[in-house]
């Protein structure tokens, strides 16, 4: 393949015995002679400076010996490219698929009577081409190029033709590039944002995706809509510097790692979503039966909005996790949630604030509502408070006295037992024996 008005070089490979070697052009009586070199006779060069329309078709040479010419060669189609208009190429439902599932590569042409091809960049044979026909409507002509199961060969950069039946080798200018991406193939990394996931306008944002050892590039993705596909640009670092935040940083983010394949990435993160705070008026937040509880009982949190809102945030300072966040079903203002936490400990304790935002427009939040510092009392209530030095050995020392005291009190007796027993023999052996 070559582009209309390069150069392109043919070379004929014969015998080490050849004096001439011939160039045959299918369908022309036009031919071209090259004398074989003295340093390599077994080849010979045919360059053209710039080609033309007419330098498209089939090639064949043969070579001369003094025992006659050979018979000719395998023939070379020769295709000169961007003749005509190019066509488009797409992919459904998107370039980027994951390894196992399947995608339809379509080129779609202005022209009608004409055949299709789709090459990929890099390959080892890269005139191998199908083509199927399939008229589309208004007189523009299709192929579909079914691919899958994918798997880490099918990623690449793909382009498609447009060729007349009438002239099989003046091929149009290429499609634009259309660059396969295939996922799933190493471990899921993860997303982090710093300092947050929950910003206001003006913060500083970083996205950090975390991989496996040995990934060179990384990627990062931001859902936009339902149905866009979904692009894979690679760098390699993995800080992803977003800058000031504004409006249009809100969203839900995606990170791929890859190794040395451009076109080969992991499984898809976590999603994380970027929530900006600040958007519309503060909610107000209280706390039911109160802000200080008992450890063990119910609390609930209540965040109430006086604009349109029918989704309710609530974070926690220190929280790594994301924001928790209900949903209600009908917006009108007023409207509150409530977020109750069960059986609290001392690790509900804690500054907490809530937001407000609606469906319409998920990822921007209003101002945060005023701090409200939940104390949870209680925890330590039911174990005794440590003695002092002084009274523990005080204690100690009444509790030896009494020992002493109750260890005299039996000596005493069992010393006038036994002065009994001396004194009177007889009515000791009575009082034994009895």
């Amino acid at each position: 393949m070559v582009a209309q008005g390069s150069p392109v070089t043919i070379w004929c490979q014969g015998s080490p015995l050849a004096d001439v070697y011939r160039l045959y052009k299918e369908r022309s009586s036009v031919y071209w002679d090259a004398y074989a070199p003295q340093g390599s006779r077994n080849k010979a060069r045919f360059h053209f400076a710039s080609s033309s329309s007419s330098a498209a078709g089939q090639y064949q040479c043969a070579y001369h010996t003094r025992h006659g010419w050979s018979v000719t060669s395998d023939p070379l189609p020769l295709v000169v490219t961007g003749v005509y208009t190019a066509p488009f190429l797409s992919a459904q439902p998107s370039p980027v698929v994951a390894a196992g599932g399947n995608v339809s590569l379509t080129c779609s042409s202005q022209n009608a009577g004409s055949t299709l091809h789709l090459l990929k960049e890099g390959g080892a044979e890269l005139l191998r081409y199908r083509t199927l026909r399939n008229y589309g409507n208004q007189g523009r002509e299709q192929a579909v190029f079914f691919v899958g199961p994918v798997n880490a060969s099918n990623g690449g950069t793909y382009r498609c033709y447009d060729a007349p039946n009438s002239q099989p080798y003046l091929w149009s200018r290429p499609s634009d590039p259309l660059h396969l991406q295939v996922t799933g193939l190493s471990r899921a990394p993860s997303l982090s944002a710093q300092p947050g996931s929950l910003v206001l306008p003006g913060d500083n944002l970083t996205l950090q995706c975390h991989s496996e050892a040995g990934s060179g590039s990384f990627a990062l993705t931001k859902d936009e809509g339902l149905s866009p596909p979904l692009r894979l640009e690679g760098q390699q670092s993995p800080d992803f510097p977003l800058g000031r935040v504004s409006r249009a940083h809100g969203g839900r983010y995606r990170c791929y790692s890859g190794h040395n394949l451009s076109y080969a990435w992991s499984a898809p993160s976590a999603p994380l979503d970027i929530l900006i705070a600040g958007m519309h008026r503060k909610p107000s937040f209280s706390a039911r039966p109160g802000a200080s509880v008992p450890q063990g009982e119910n609390v609930t949190l209540q965040c109430r909005s006086e604009v349109q809102a029918d989704t309710f945030h609530l974070s926690k300072e220190g929280w790594l996790a994301a924001p928790q966040h209900l949903r209600l079903q009908d917006p009108a203002p007023p409207v509150q949630a409530n977020f109750t936490l069960r059986a609290v400990t001392s690790a509900h304790s804690g500054t907490y604030r809530c937001y407000s935002s609606h469906s319409t427009a998920p990822h921007l939040l209003s101002l945060p509502s005023d701090p409200l510092e939940l104390l949870v009392s209680g925890a330590a209530d039911s174990i005794s408070p440590p003695q002092n030095k002084s009274d523990s050995k005080s204690d100690c020392t009444v509790q030896n006295l009494t020992r002493m005291g109750l260890a005299a009190s039996v000596m005493l007796l069992l010393g006038v037992l036994l002065c009994q027993a001396w004194h009177d023999p007889g009515g000791a052996r009575d009082a034994a024996q009895s």
